[in-house]
C-alpha cells in the first residue's frame, strides 16, 4: 500500500511540476491577483490530490483540473468577495512573467488590457481567458466552465464585444474575436 501511494505523489508532482506555470496562468486571469491567484492554485491542487488516482487516469487530466479550478472560482465570486484584476497600487505585487508566445504578452499595454478585462463580469471573463488565452475549444471552454457551448459563444463575443469598445484596446482585439 505505501508503495502505490509513493507511485501516486511521484505521479502527481510531476503533474504539478508539469502544469503549474499554465495553471498559475489562468489563475491569475482570472482572480487578477498574484496572491489570489496563488491561493485559487494551491486549495485546487488540495481537492484534486484526494482524488489523484481516479483524476490521473482520466483521458484528460489537465482539463479535470481547469474545471476544478473554475469552479472553486466561481464559488469565491458567488460569496461576493471582491476581486481586483488591476488594483490602483500594485508596486508591491510580484508580476506574472508571460510565457513565449503568450498573447497576452504581446498587447501594447498589458496593464491596460488587465484592467479592461477586470471590468467584465466573471462568466464573460472566464469565457474570454479560457478561448482566446487558454486557446480551449468552445466545447472544452463550455466543459471547463459548465455550461453550453452557445452559453459560452455568448459570454465570449460579449466579453470581446465589450473590449473592443474600450478606447485604445481596439488594436489588441482583433475582428476575428481572436486576442493578438
Amino acid at each position: 500500500m505505501g508503495e502505490r501511494t509513493q507511485e501516486r505523489d511521484e505521479e502527481f508532482q510531476h503533474f504539478v511540476t508539469g502544469r503549474w506555470p499554465r495553471l498559475m496562468r489562468t489563475a491569475f486571469l482570472l482572480t487578477g491577483e498574484q496572491h489570489a491567484a496563488e491561493d485559487l492554485v494551491q486549495s485546487t491542487l488540495e481537492q484534486v490530490y484526494v482524488a489523484w488516482r481516479r483524476v490521473g487516469s482520466a483521458d484528460e487530466p489537465e482539463a479535470y483540473v481547469r474545471r476544478v479550478m473554475i469552479n472553486a472560482h466561481a464559488r469565491k465570486h458567488r460569496r461576493r468577495l471582491r476581486e481586483f484584476l488591476a488594483p490602483k497600487d500594485d508596486s508591491g505585487l510580484v508580476h506574472e512573467v508571460a510565457d513565449t508566445g503568450d498573447r497576452i504578452a504581446q498587447a501594447d499595454d498589458r496593464n491596460a488590457l488587465l484592467k479592461a478585462l477586470a471590468q467584465l463580469p466573471p462568466r464573460q471573463r472566464e469565457a474570454v481567458v479560457l478561448r482566446y488565452w487558454e486557446d480551449l475549444t468552445e466545447t472544452q471552454t463550455a466543459e471547463a466552465m459548465g455550461c453550453s457551448v452557445g452559453a459560452v459563444k455568448s459570454n465570449a463575443a460579449k466579453g470581446i464585444a465589450k473590449l473592443r469598445a474600450i478606447p485604445g484596446l481596439a488594436e489588441t482585439v482583433t475582428y476575428g474575436g481572436r486576442m493578438r
